[in-house]
């Protein structure tokens, strides 16, 4: 369909200045959507040509306006065209903003991305987490050393940006950013998220993600085995603060809470539930999704040793920070040559403490506050001990076939 685009001058008689004259203003219309401008020229109302869109003066004032108006209508006719060649749809609004060099602050990419970081930081608390907030800044940092050390540049215009600065990214976060696979790609995630507000709003006339791919590979996620969980358990710390981590770590192990979730942890959030048991029931931090998990004993016998701790929080928690720095002296002391991060206790509750012992991936899902089974099934692996298990059961429910295959070969 062939795109209607008009500028129309009209006098705001409304706006009568001390002079007598009022304002001219500005309208440019694409298929009937439109937008409205002021020109910071004026004119004597009687002598405004409706019709023709101009002053009928022949002074010199009224020339000089007449020529701005004309300069004016000419300048946003080229940039109509000009954007018309690149793009299918033009907006009113986008010439205006162009013309009056609104747009120009917007059409870089670290520009960009700087304000976008700005509004997130702004959110923080209210829909967006400083951890998000953080990717989106360790990104903005990567493209910017990108830029400096590829083509010792600051930034880049958006229009720029293509499908082999996209590859060249991708090798500069491999290398000189030092990322893993999955780290790249997740940075690689976030950088996509700008460029599609970049297209949204006009910025961008094709997308360089369209044949790009972003990898993501399928990773074993850590946990601690039966025998690795009894050394933490059974192991004597003459440090406190090493015994304190470890009690934390443990109740995690037996929760499926999270560091920021074991956290927030308050005595209102453990309840008496129908069945006349204790269970945390709270909202998980990062999915705002119900999280109810019976407490057994051992986490129980953690909350009673630390009952005198704070009126308010059952636990002596650390910093994140610090709680994974002595994690790692922790590991070293009992012997575990896991890398022992506060995430690890999560994984071992999905995976040692729930599925090996045949809690269904449902209730192993909703204690754990996942919004999509399909999240809950990367913990569902195979375990040798699980799999010994399971086909010793087998074999006794097919020991009939068994002896009747044996008699049927003659075997003693």
């Amino acid at each position: 369909m062939k795109s209607t685009f008009s500028i129309l001058y009209y006098v705001k008689r409304k706006a009568v200045k001390a002079d007598g004259k009022c304002p001219i203003m500005g309208r440019i219309t694409i298929n009937g959507i439109n937008s409205q401008f002021g020109t910071k020229v004026s004119a004597d109302p009687a002598h405004w040509n409706v019709d023709a869109g101009k002053i009928t003066s022949r002074n010199a004032e009224a020339l000089q306006a007449n020529a701005i108006l004309e300069s004016i209508k000419a300048s946003m006719t080229k940039i109509y065209r000009q954007l018309l060649e690149k793009e299918s749809f033009v907006t009113p609004e986008r010439i205006k903003n162009i013309y009056f060099g609104i747009e120009t602050s917007s059409e870089t990419l670290l520009t960009l991305f700087e304000k976008h970081n700005q509004d997130v930081f702004k959110l923080i608390g209210n829909g967006k987490t400083k951890a998000t907030y953080q990717k989106y800044e360790r990104t903005r940092s990567h493209l910017a050393n990108f830029l400096k050390t590829k083509y010792n540049l600051t930034d880049i215009p958006l229009k720029e940006i293509s499908h082999i600065f996209l590859m060249d990214f991708e090798v500069y976060l491999l290398t000189d950013g030092k990322c893993k696979t999955n780290t790249m790609s997740k940075f690689m995630q976030f950088f996509k998220r700008i460029i599609i507000i970049a297209k949204n709003n006009g910025w961008l006339s094709r997308d360089p993600f369209a044949n790009y791919r972003i990898k993501l590979q399928k990773v074993d996620r850590g946990y601690l085995t039966k025998l690795e969980l009894e050394k933490l358990i059974n192991k004597t710390f003459p440090i406190k603060r090493l015994e304190q981590v470890r009690d934390i770590f443990i109740f995690s192990c037996f929760t499926g809470l999270s560091y920021i979730d074991v956290n927030n942890l308050k005595r209102e959030d453990i309840k008496t539930s129908i069945d006349d048991k204790l269970w945390i029931m709270k909202t998980r931090h990062k999915s705002k999704v119900s999280s109810n998990i019976p407490l057994l004993d051992v986490p129980q016998m953690i909350l009673a040793k630390y009952q005198d701790f704070h009126p308010e929080h059952p636990l002596p928690v650390l910093s994140n920070q610090k709680m994974n720095s002595y994690l790692k002296e922790i590991g070293d002391q009992c012997g575990i040559a896991k890398d022992l991060t506060f995430h690890l206790a999560r994984h071992t509750f999905a995976t040692t403490i729930t599925l090996t012992n045949g809690v269904p991936i449902e209730s192993v899902s909703k204690m754990l506050g996942h919004t999509n089974l399909k999240t809950t099934q990367i913990y569902a692996r195979i375990i040798d001990a699980k799999v010994n298990d399971d086909m010793a059961l087998l074999a006794n429910k097919l020991s009939g076939m068994t002896l009747s295959m044996q008699a049927t070969l003659n075997i003693q």
